[in-house]
């Protein structure tokens, strides 16, 4: 029904402005109301006035990212430094659904600050939000960017095992996740959820043995 009452309102907009400013005679009035008339006519016949409005669904959704990640990088050490306050608020731009914004926030961060290994940690967990859980070449450099800086941080390489788990890569996520624990220390805070996560993804995926040394002689 509001469709009509606009379409209505619409036409005659139309037609007093063409009796105004076109100074249309009288003798063109009926005319002019006909032509009118007709398109009002088309658009009944190929049109849907009393259709209702249809809500466009925003691209990025608040619930693509993850608050557990804030959790595993408060044990990776993230909490510290001059990268606290741009996580903070780059994770209230992804809870918000604005995951470009976030990541192109962090951007500006490590332009800033190129040499804190958490802020390329950061920008590689964005990137990978943004690309819906893909590990995207972006993501990829970033990680390696925070492992060049600091090769004893457990971010780099936690996180670039997550972000290939989750997109179902196992293979790739268990080998930089078993690395990780070799070199973890028995009191390291992150070992026993490291551990619990490979004991996880053993029982959801079985790695392949390892293949048998040959005989002698063959």
């Amino acid at each position: 029904m509001m469709g009509w009452i606009i379409l209505l309102i619409f036409v005659l907009i139309c037609a007093a402005a063409l009796i105004k400013l076109g100074k249309l005679s009288r003798a063109t009035y009926e005319i002019t109301a006909a032509a009118l008339l007709l398109g009002v006519a088309g658009y009944a016949w190929q049109g849907h006035p009393g259709m209702a409005g249809v809500s466009v669904e925003p691209t990025e959704k608040p619930n693509s990212f993850d608050d557990d990640l804030t959790d595993a990088r408060d044990e990776m050490g993230e909490r510290f430094g001059t990268a606290r306050e741009w996580l903070i608020f780059s994770d209230s731009l992804n809870r918000a659904g604005k995951h470009g914004a976030a990541a192109n926030y962090l951007r500006n961060g490590v332009k800033e600050h190129p040499d804190d290994p958490d802020l390329w940690v950061g920008l590689g967990n964005a990137l990978v939000v943004h690309a819906d859980g893909m590990v995207t070449p972006a993501a990829q450099f970033a990680f390696q960017k925070a492992a060049d800086l600091s090769p004893e941080h457990p971010g780099p390489p936690f996180f670039l095992g997550l972000a290939y788990a989750q997109s179902g890569k196992i293979d790739q996520a268990r080998a930089i996740w078993k690395e990780l624990l070799a070199r973890s220390s028995e009191d390291a805070p992150w070992r026993a959820d490291l551990e619990s996560r490979l004991a996880a993804m053993e029982r959801i995926q079985p790695s392949l043995p390892a293949p048998a040394d040959p005989a002698p002689g063959q």
